[in-house]
């Protein structure tokens, strides 16, 4: 079932690919429930997977190096309202603050397998 509800949001999201979606409701319900993976997957990988417009490749250290000590937070709140050429959580407003913060420390996950020390 979950399976289908992703290949589905999938298939959405290839079709709207070029223009801001605006879930309904009981989309956003769903998704709230998705893993930082399922979120990445479904937006966040469209630009950080090739590095389109300067994002970080996720799993590049050379293109997360230099980043703040405050990693995460400075993450998190570019992830939420846009950075540079990264419109805010990612061109999809229906996702929730909580869900970017998920896909965010996933992204980070594959480069820093713990936090970078302080």
């Amino acid at each position: 079932m979950a399976r289908s509800i992703t290949l589905s949001l999938l298939l959405l999201f290839a079709a709207a690919c070029d223009r801001p979606a605006e879930g309904p409701e009981e989309m956003i319900e769903v998704t709230e429930t998705y893993s930082g993976a399922h979120a990445y997957e479904l937006v966040c990988g469209r630009c950080h997977e090739e590095g389109l417009n300067g994002a970080p490749r996720t799993g590049v250290a050379e293109d997360w190096a230099g980043r703040s000590p405050l990693w995460e937070a400075v993450l998190f709140e570019h992830a939420n309202k846009g950075y540079n050429e990264m419109p805010a959580k990612g061109g999809e407003e229906w996702l929730s603050d909580d869900m970017v913060e998920k896909a965010a420390e996933h992204m980070l996950r594959q480069v820093y397998r713990k936090p970078p020390p302080d």
